[in-house]
């Protein structure tokens, strides 16, 4: 019997630093430096990728103390990062944004 891949980040058993290293095929990068000192990466990465219409709070409450947090939202604005809660912004907002900048 074979069995399901994980659905969700916890269900994975990654963490969020380890999620955010993966390239498009899946193969693990050694994460940059910043990620490393991340706060994410000793939370649970389900709060940075709440189901449609879950709450950010927490994940957000995590980046506003975070070292790193504008690397972190760079990195999310340069690679056109679509999902979850980057730099303390969700996509829409990193959306919006980006148009400001325009």
């Amino acid at each position: 019997m074979q069995q399901n891949a994980p659905r969700t980040p916890m269900e994975s058993g990654l963490s969020i630093v380890e999620i955010m290293g993966a390239g498009d095929f899946g193969e693990e990068l050694e994460p940059a430096s910043w990620q490393e000192r991340a706060l994410c990466a000793q939370t649970d990465p389900e709060a940075f990728f709440p189901e449609k219409g879950g709450s950010t709070r927490e994940a957000k409450k995590v980046c506003t103390s975070c070292e790193v947090r504008a690397e972190c939202l760079e990195y999310a604005l340069s690679n056109d990062e679509r999902f979850g809660i980057w730099g303390g912004l969700s996509e829409r907002e990193r959306r919006r944004l980006k148009k400001q900048a325009i």
